[in-house]
């Protein structure tokens, strides 16, 4: 049997290699929310191939990063202040769900020292990327200690949109949506074991979040 060609597998590099540097040029803000993101620019700007551009677009809009914008092109995904409440709202709901069967398993100290990990992760975090990633990181811990995996795989497809609205807000709205003291109290009420206590922390988690970054979404 004849082994992979090693072009395939430089190729493979390259391709990942362009989806974290557009993925970073995005979270970062070098392209904004409406920009197009030209195949041609982009491949002369980082010394590929038009064709290993498009398979990392192509990625970052299964991401949710990236959406069709006029004549099909390609542009950061733009989200209305109305689609940013739905985001919110859908993921209270199911963060809720989350934190409600952690408390009903019996297994709400041992979520408690994996969420503090997380917090510590956000503490430490010092760029914006990192502290989206720590933000994102604390929100999916949650929800994979659930224990529930469709719960986490439902979530992970809110992670693209979510990315591109914190990006949007002010550097203000960023630094205290993604606070570690802002994500404590959600810890707390589920190491107390009250669900309904942790449900209302995290919905008013969820709405606050969404009210912040819709004063620029």
């Amino acid at each position: 049997m004849t082994a992979e060609p090693l072009p395939s597998l430089e190729r493979s590099t390259l391709r990942e290699q362009a989806l974290a540097a557009l993925r970073s040029a995005i979270l970062s803000g070098r392209y904004g929310p409406g920009d197009h993101l030209g195949e041609v620019e982009i491949a002369s700007y980082l010394s590929i191939s038009r064709g290993t551009v498009r398979e990392a677009l192509r990625h970052l809009q299964q991401e949710g990063l990236v959406a069709p914008g006029v004549r099909g092109k390609l542009m950061v995904r733009s989200l209305s202040p109305d689609e940013v409440r739905e985001l919110y709202r859908v993921r209270g709901a199911l963060e809720g769900l989350a934190v409600g069967e952690i408390v009903s398993s019996g297994r709400a100290q041992q979520a408690v020292a994996g969420l503090e990990e997380a917090l510590g992760a956000l503490e430490r975090a010092e760029s914006l990327e990192e502290r989206i990633e720590a933000d994102l990181g604390f929100h999916a811990r949650l929800c994979e200690l659930s224990g529930n995996s469709m719960l986490l795989q439902s979530w992970k497809h809110l992670e693209g949109p979510t990315r591109v609205v914190v990006v949007s807000a002010t550097a203000g709205e960023r630094a205290l949506s993604t606070s570690a003291e802002h994500h404590r109290p959600i810890v707390q009420a589920i190491g107390r074991g009250d669900a309904a206590a942790a449900r209302a922390v995290l919905d008013e988690h969820m709405s606050e979040a969404a009210e912040r970054l819709t004063t620029t979404a």
